[in-house]
């Protein structure tokens, strides 16, 4: 309609309350009816406007949505310049936060409150494009007479909605404002593309806070194995829940993923700890920071002391889910010759040390092989040597009794070799255990009878051991470090898990595995990974071996927006920007997307082999633990080189 239709019928409007609106746009009508509802006087000139103190407030609860914002407000400040207009971004309340373009108009904004802490929401300023858009939710185009408060109708406004791409949560709008004798038709167009374009920037800055969510909780893994975790972003988003850590809170993944969007996103960071005790009464939260700005938390939920209790006093009820080694992925002749190894030695009692690089899987084998052993009825109990402080080993290997030393639980309680009788008792990181209690671990291996610390009484166990290490324990003994006699009653067989980047295809297998089961957690289709990705994986050196290989696949499939895994959604270090470092064996010709080498890669492999191998005095098991690599490839290597160096 045009600007005279338009002011008869609002005139006849206000006479008359005409019911019947002939010509005037529903959603126009509509509007108007609530402002005169609301007792909107159309004498009112200006809009609220908030105290520099509010104004503060406000911006500062607002501060991402600015910060997205921000280039488009810059631009607005030079390309509506000369156009007479200017832009303007509100909060979800109507409530200006800023404003930029034409300096005269922002000026002229200022006499009807159009300005930063003015507050525009239909119930106090009456119709207008921001708080009609607020209550439509839809792109608003408000001009000159359809403004309901007459000293308004000297503006024509188009507005936006601006969501969260997330959970689509109104954030704010975005409007562009002129005097009506300047009305420009593509105003709303070009609204609705800076309203756009600041949604996709919220997304972007969503998934740069969640791979930086993701990193961290990774890195914190390894120290909370044993705990359930929930990562949440600063809107209470749930951006990742393992299945225990659902399982713990009894609740649905929908109901959970309500439960905390309400205790973190409805509240400033430093009450997300108080209030997630009051739903997880045994959680704790770690916030993480990014540049010293709070982006979200791991919600840590620690089992009860009530049920680990209850797990020490009963071992037995708290039986492992069974592990077969058909859980164990890959075809590689390596890992095939660990896994036949592993399956012969389980059948009988000996003691076995499982060697091998940080995260290649050496606890699934020991839980394979007490699977399909004699004791596979009996509890698995794990222990890390290295994961404790040196005086908490002992009470944790051997029990305590009553008054054993301060803070000692009055009724004392077993270890974990007493927890293990019947079964196994699977020892991490062994070569970490101190030199005085090794001599104490062997007596108990020996003799069968275990000695509670500060108790006199022996009581007699019967355990099968299984230990792990990612040390050469040989060299350790040879070094003074490790107990021989120790050395000799654990290591009766020895099995060696191959790193990641012996292994060949098994990588390929292994992250579509991973895939598929991150895809199920998370209740989404699996994506597929893109050709040039799994050329990626290929060639990555993996020195985090399998669990990295884990990590990687977990985030990516996290971060994922599509059906197929591309080359963007690889993190930092084989994203290309990384130089990629080749497998044992790899030639230049590998990597095509990698620069043109400077050197001679071959020459200086041979050259580094073989300086290694002299530094270690020929010991070819020290010489290919320092280089990395499995030995059996280090005897290629030197058997390629015909007698270029000296071995014994």
């Amino acid at each position: 309609m045009e600007q005279n239709a338009i002011r008869a019928a609002w005139e006849r409007f206000l006479s008359d309350g005409a019911p019947e609106l002939a010509g005037v746009p529903r959603p126009l009508a509509a509007s108007w009816e609530r402002s005169r509802a609301g007792g909107i006087g159309i004498e009112r000139a200006q809009a609220p406007l908030a105290a520099e103190p509010e104004i503060y407030r406000r911006r500062s609860a607002n501060a991402a949505l600015l910060n997205v914002a921000r280039p488009a407000l810059e631009r607005s400040g030079l390309f509506l310049a000369d156009a007479s207009s200017m832009m303007i971004l509100s909060d979800a309340s109507g409530f200006i936060i800023e404003t930029a373009g034409d300096p005269r108009v922002v000026d002229h904004g200022r006499r009807n409150h159009l300005e930063t802490g003015g507050r525009w929401d239909e119930g106090v300023i009456g119709t207008n494009a921001i708080g009609t858009a607020l209550i439509d939710g839809r792109p608003t185009e408000i001009r000159g007479a359809e403004h309901f408060c007459e000293d308004v109708q000297r503006w024509t406004c188009a507005a936006t909605p601006v969501r969260h791409p997330l959970d689509h949560q109104l954030l704010g709008i975005v409007d562009i404002s002129g005097p009506v004798d300047h009305f420009n038709p593509q105003s709303l167009a070009l609204a609705v593309a800076i309203g756009q374009e600041i949604e996709a920037g919220l997304y972007r800055t969503a998934k740069l806070e969640h791979e930086l969510l993701l990193r961290s909780f990774v890195s914190k893994r390894s120290i909370w194995l044993s705990e359930e975790i929930l990562v949440v972003d600063r809107r209470g988003f749930l951006v990742h829940a393992a299945d225990s850590a659902r399982r713990q809170s009894d609740a649905a993944p929908e109901r959970l993923a309500e439960e905390v969007r309400h205790l973190i996103g409805a509240a400033e960071h430093e009450a997300w700890e108080e209030n997630c005790r009051h739903r997880f009464p045994n959680a704790s939260v770690e916030i993480v920071r990014s540049d010293g700005e709070a982006i979200g938390c791991l919600i840590v939920m620690h089992r009860s002391r009530g049920r680990s209790s209850a797990s020490v006093e009963s071992p037995r009820e708290a039986v492992e889910p069974e592990i077969g080694f058909d859980r164990i992925l890959g075809s590689s002749a390596p890992m095939r010759e660990a896994r036949e190894r592993a399956r012969k030695l389980a059948a009988n009692s000996l003691p076995i040390l499982i060697e091998g690089e940080t995260g290649v899987g050496k606890e699934l084998f020991a839980r394979a092989i007490r699977s399909a052993s004699p004791a596979a009825s009996g509890p698995f109990v794990p222990l890390n040597c290295g994961g404790m402080p040196r005086d908490l080993i002992a009470s944790e290997l051997f029990g305590y009794t009553r008054g054993a030393f301060t803070g000692a639980d009055e009724k004392g309680r077993p270890g974990r070799i007493e927890q293990a009788d019947g079964g196994v008792l699977c020892l991490d990181e062994i070569g970490e255990m101190p030199l005085d209690l090794q001599s104490y671990l062997l007596r108990v291996l020996e003799d069968g009878v275990v000695y509670r610390v500060g108790d006199h009484v022996g009581r007699r166990v019967s355990i099968r051991i299984l230990s792990m290490t990612n040390r050469d324990l040989a060299a350790e003994v040879e070094a003074g470090r490790f107990r021989r006699d120790l050395y000799y009653r654990i290591a009766a067989a020895r099995i060696r898990i191959p790193s990641l980047r012996e292994r060949g295809e098994d990588v390929v297998t292994l992250a579509g595995g991973f895939a598929q089961a991150a895809a199920a957690r998370q209740g989404r289709p699996v994506p597929v990974f893109a050709p040039e990705v799994l050329e990626r994986l290929r060639h990555y050196s993996w020195p985090g071996n399998v669990r990295e290989l884990r990590n990687v696949v977990d985030a990516m499939i996290a971060l994922a927006d599509g059906d197929v895994i591309g080359l963007d959604d690889l993190p930092p270090e084989l994203d290309g920007h990384a130089p990629l470092v080749p497998r044992p064996g790899a030639a230049a010709m590998d990597f095509p997307d990698a620069p043109a080498p400077a050197v001679d890669l071959k020459a200086t492999e041979r050259a580094a082999i073989l300086a290694q191998v002299e530094a270690c005095g020929g010991n070819l098991t020290e010489a290919a633990r320092r280089l990395g690599i499995a030995r059996s490839t280090l005897y290629l290597r030197l058997n390629g080189y015909r007698g270029g160096g000296t071995v014994r």
